[in-house]
């Protein structure tokens, strides 16, 4: 019967090492996850290891730990199942498992179950500081392995040193680099992915079909960029930048959306001014489908369509960075002619709500007659003299507008835009609210233009004669001297000193910096892979020809993993390698030894043939074949240093007095 052997304790070395790896592996997938969440599942992976240090934790206490970190996330996450819940709960499993590591083989196991987080943090985020942490977490995930691989079977040379651990370790990364290149370079770039991921159950930071009253306040404070744009030709002024996005609609009182049927229609008639802008859009992930466009969009582009009222949807959810070249141009007329259909839409209020601003408007209707332009400059009039710009306000009650024309007269964006139109709905102007970015300010490292989230805006459009729809941004009309707090004031990005210029000039190379990195790793598509064989003679390689030749590639590349694999393995021993390095030495003298050869009969020969050599050379191959057999550390030691030292004499030693 085979002996039954109790697993081997964990000393405390590799129990550290162990933890290093699975915190460096946790670390790149909690920046990706809700703040909140992040910080409570590694403070419990902290007080886990400390507590379960030196014997692990009871089996009830884990299972109440796992039961409570699974409400935890399904709390915060909510009950829909996406990308962010799985890895969240991976997370938090891999958070508890130090409880239960107390032996060796528990150690390899949560070593080799760490790795996996990093891989998920790639469904989340393919930016270059996941990509580095992931990294440093293979890396120290492998020097883990190599510790406890040496407490397992000791070796006698003793412990081995950190930094033969970490040649060991590069070695083994050089012989896998060839393969993951060939992977890189050469995998086709499909235009589907070839299974379905599911989508965020937390959508990720970005534009929508819908505005109501405070949403936006979380979204503006956002500083992150939404998008970088380069320009090919004439460059707008940052006054004409204006992103157009969701065109809303349908008011019910509180809450604008955007009609699902007006989805349906064809693209609205817009005859272009001569002016047009050439320019190519990087968007970062939204998770959603609505993309932005300049004012306005002449065409969509491959992959994307436009609706109705020119707002630019692309076919698949945006859950990576997408770029897409673009051409727009200022309408000279667009939509002179509004059906019935769409006018009563865009005249729609809800009739028991906002009285006061429905009197209002018709009061103005009955002094301005029919000049729909008058009442329009009347109410940006009415704003540039009496309101104020300010992010600190109340939520609105019923009556939301009133309470802002009558009371408050003080708001953001979201209140300028909803008031004015509907003031201009009440007075019988066509009106809608345009959602979108405006303005960006140029990387002075990339000459390229960013828009940040917090540039989010919405205006206003109303229909005029002879026109069509004209935009008008009532809170551009705040005076200057009105404007209380603003988005700058609160990230302190206003400071002229010289430190917070330091700080945008590092924002700014930092910005230039993952540019690079979207450019070179995340923008590798099908167009750069055939740039990439061009040298080669080959113009174009279907899927097939590219699959073709990634399996060759990656033969020959298995072929040398397979060749160093096993030349590494038949010189593990130290003292095998340099009698090896001692060999070749004289092989460059036609002195090789023959593969059947033994040692001490190979160093006879050579001292026959080369005398200088011999009196060095027998007694250094009569010592590396005992050690072969026994040694002790330190003969072992002294025979590898003077292996290193020998050299070929040409003339023979002075004798020693």
């Amino acid at each position: 019967m085979a002996e039954n052997r109790s697993p081997a304790p964990l000393d405390a070395g590799s129990r550290a090492w162990t933890l290093l790896a699975a915190a460096l592996a946790l670390l790149p997938l909690l920046l990706q996850l809700v703040p909140s969440l992040a910080f409570g599942i590694g403070a419990t992976a902290l007080a886990i290891a400390a507590l379960s240090w030196r014997r692990p934790m009871p089996a009830l206490l884990r299972l109440a730990l796992a039961l409570a970190m699974l409400a935890a996330v399904l709390w915060v996450m909510g009950p829909r199942f996406g990308r962010d819940t799985g890895c969240a709960l991976l997370a938090a499993m891999l958070a508890i498992k130090p409880a239960e590591t107390h032996t060796l083989r528990d150690a390899r196991s949560l070593a080799g179950f760490a790795l996996f987080a990093p891989f998920a943090a790639f469904l989340l985020d393919q930016g270059p500081l996941t990509m580095t942490l992931g990294l440093l977490a293979a890396l120290a995930a492998l020097l883990a392995l190599q510790r406890l691989a040496d407490a397992e079977t000791p070796i006698a040379t003793g412990a081995v040193p950190l930094r033969r651990r970490l040649i060991a370790t590069g070695k083994l990364v050089a012989v896998g680099l060839p393969l993951a290149l060939a992977a890189f370079w050469l995998v086709p770039r499909l235009a589907t992915p070839l299974w379905g991921v599911p989508e965020r159950a937390l959508a990720r930071p970005g534009l929508s079909d819908h505005m109501t009253p405070g949403e936006w306040v979380d979204l503006m404070a956002d500083d992150t960029p939404a998008l970088r744009a380069q320009f090919f030709g004439p460059v707008p002024r940052p006054q004409q930048m204006y992103w157009r996005g969701p065109v809303l609609w349908d008011f019910d009182g509180r809450d604008w959306t955007r009609p699902r049927w007006l989805r349906d229609l064809p693209t609205a008639p817009a005859a272009a001014q001569s002016l047009r802008w050439d320019y190519q859009i990087e968007f970062e992930p939204t998770d959603r489908r609505q993309l932005v466009a300049l004012d306005l969009p002449t065409a969509a582009p491959a992959g994307a369509r436009l609706s109705f009222d020119y707002g630019l949807y692309a076919a698949q959810p945006l859950s990576a960075l997408t770029r897409w070249r673009l051409q727009s141009s200022p309408p000279r007329q667009f939509e002179p002619e509004l059906r019935p259909m769409l006018r009563q839409q865009a005249l729609r209020l809800p009739p028991d709500r906002n009285p006061r601003t429905l009197a209002l408007a018709r009061q103005w209707r009955r002094e301005a007659g029919a000049d729909d332009a008058a009442i329009v400059a009347r109410a940006l009039q009415w704003i540039r003299t009496e309101f104020g710009y300010t992010l600190d306000t109340p939520l609105p009650g019923r009556d939301g507008v009133d309470e802002f024309l009558f009371g408050w007269k003080r708001g953001f964006c979201e209140h300028f835009s909803s008031a004015f139109v509907v003031l201009m709905r009440g007075a019988g102007i066509p009106a809608r609210v345009v959602t979108g970015y405006v303005g960006g300010y140029r990387n002075p490292f990339g000459g390229y233009w960013v828009v940040r989230r917090m540039d989010a805006h919405a205006w206003a459009e109303v229909w005029l004669p002879q026109r069509g729809w004209v935009r008008v941004d009532p809170t551009a009309a705040v005076a200057p001297e009105r404007i209380y707090d603003t988005l700058e004031d609160r990230l302190g990005a206003a400071s002229g000193g010289g430190f917070g210029r330091e700080l945008v000039r590092i924002g700014d190379f930092g910005d230039w910096l993952r540019r690079g990195w979207n450019d070179l790793v995340l923008g590798f598509d099908a167009g750069r892979q055939r740039a990439l064989l061009r040298p080669l003679g080959i113009e174009r390689l279907g899927e097939r020809g590219l699959a073709t030749l990634f399996a060759l590639f990656a033969a020959l590349a298995l072929a040398g993993m397979a060749w160093l694999l096993a030349r590494g393995e038949r010189e593990r021993d130290p003292l095998l390698r340099a009698w090896h390095r001692l060999g070749r030495r004289y092989a460059k003298l036609g002195l090789q030894r023959a593969p059947h050869e033994p040692a001490l009969d190979w160093a006879r020969r050579v001292a026959a043939q080369h005398p200088p050599s011999g009196p060095t050379l027998i007694p250094l191959s009569r010592r590396f074949a005992d050690a072969r057999h026994a040694a002790t550390n330190g003969e072992r030691e002294a025979l590898l240093r003077d292996l290193r030292r020998h050299r070929p004499l040409k003339h023979p030693p002075e004798s020693t007095p």
